[in-house]
């Protein structure tokens, strides 16, 4: 069967998103730029296979810009990453926005190669970061992917 794609709607997946986002993050809070938020209060969108989620996209605009708090998709290699980016990217233009950016991990080499194949741009690097981010979230592990120690936010960003 295939998958399909919609908003987030209000309530009525609010639950369920909390118990995806924390099954694989282990919280159901995030932080990032030294800000503590919650993926599944946010705007965004679903991907559903068998009613069940099986990937989200997350995401907040302010101002002329929209920030991709979370992406998280379960059957990698599929397109469905690609597809829930192109979405939130579909919200940016419909809203007028002239940039889309998000921030990741140093040691999500994955996602670095995943963002910048669709155009992303690496615009800063925040040397330190995990240090602030650890004593709004605790449960940051000191490694992450591949044994990599996790120190430091890379901020990429798409103009519109």
């Amino acid at each position: 069967m295939t998958c399909s794609f919609r908003p987030i709607t209000a309530a009525a997946d609010r639950d369920a998103l909390r118990g995806f986002i924390t099954s694989f993050w282990r919280s159901e809070r995030m932080v990032a730029r030294g800000r503590l938020f919650f993926p599944a209060e946010q705007e965004g969108f679903v991907a559903e296979k068998d009613g069940q989620f099986i990937g989200l996209i997350t995401f907040e605009r302010s101002g002329d810009a929209v920030e991709i708090t979370l992406l998280d998709s379960r059957e990698r290699q599929q397109g469905i990453g690609s597809r829930l980016v192109e979405l939130a990217l579909e919200y940016a233009k419909n809203c007028q926005c002239s940039r889309v950016w998000l921030v990741t991990t140093n040691d999500n080499i994955r996602a670095i190669r995943f963002y910048q194949k669709r155009g992303f741009d690496l615009v800063a690097l925040h040397r330190n970061a995990l240090e602030a981010a650890r004593l709004l979230k605790p449960e940051i592990p000191m490694t992450g992917q591949d044994g990599i120690p996790i120190r430091h936010e890379l901020e990429f960003c798409i103009t519109l």
